[in-house]
């Protein structure tokens, strides 16, 4: 039960006039800011904490999710997004490392990495757009939404943004290195071999557009699930601690 505010008025008084008054002062103040810090992470949010809540939730995660993947090996390193040859040229792939080509292979998977975490670098102020331009609306159904509702808001509102900044920067990385070339001319012998079974595209920059892209909503699920979960290396203020908290209270 909450102690009624004219108790601390009192004992503020009593301990004021006792010998000592700065150190009393110091003491109370230090007692109201202990329990002003314990109770801010309870009770129901008000709309603008939720408002507010959420954005800096997601706001820390897509930042993280952005640092993460456009540092080196970002995408090269990670396995759950990691770009490998589009499923209709892998059997090219194949047909390449069979004949001894497997250098050019790797060369040509590690270019379509490095494009990818060029052009993560790119994603943060997309993201950062979008959130100043979520409703109080978007932010209570994110709130009290599926485990994946943020991620679902991004995909929305941010995809035809990400595609059209990523490309770009997509085609000059792996004009860089000669991957699209390479890659191209590949693909277009492929194609031209009699009796084989599918065409490769041979438009590597925008599959590896595609999949940037996908690499970042699969990073920021993964944070959106670790705030969900309530990890402490997630929900690190108060204000986190208390709209997620309302939200896990009211989901059950």
């Amino acid at each position: 039960m909450k102690k009624p505010i004219f108790l601390y008025i009192t004992v503020f008084t009593i301990l004021f006039l006792a010998g000592n008054p700065q150190k009393a002062q110091s003491q109370f103040l230090n007692k109201i800011l202990s329990k002003a810090t314990k109770t801010s992470t309870s009770g129901t949010p008000s709309d603008q904490e939720i408002s507010t809540g959420i954005k800096e939730a997601l706001q820390q995660g897509v930042i993280k999710s952005s640092d993460k993947l456009s540092a080196v090996n970002g995408f090269f390193g990670n396995a759950a997004v990691k770009i490998l040859f589009p499923p209709q040229a892998q059997k090219a792939e194949a047909t390449l490392r069979k004949l001894g080509l497997n250098k050019l292979c790797d060369n040509v998977i590690l270019s379509l990495n490095r494009a990818a975490e060029d052009a993560a670098k790119e994603a943060k102020p997309i993201f950062i757009s979008a959130l100043k331009q979520m409703s109080l609306k978007d932010a209570t159904n994110i709130l009290l939404g599926p485990s994946d509702a943020a991620t679902q808001y991004f995909k929305r509102t941010t995809t035809d943004s990400l595609a059209n900044k990523f490309r770009p920067v997509v085609h000059q990385s792996l004009d860089k290195v000669g991957a699209a070339q390479y890659y191209k001319q590949a693909a277009t012998a492929y194609n031209k071999v009699p009796f084989t079974s599918g065409k490769v595209d041979p438009d590597i920059e925008n599959y590896v557009t595609q999949k940037a892209i996908s690499g970042l909503f699969t990073e920021i699920a993964q944070q959106e699930l670790q705030i969900r979960q309530g990890l402490p290396s997630a929900r690190t203020t108060a204000l986190l601690q208390k709209v997620f908290s309302y939200a896990d209270k009211t989901k059950k």
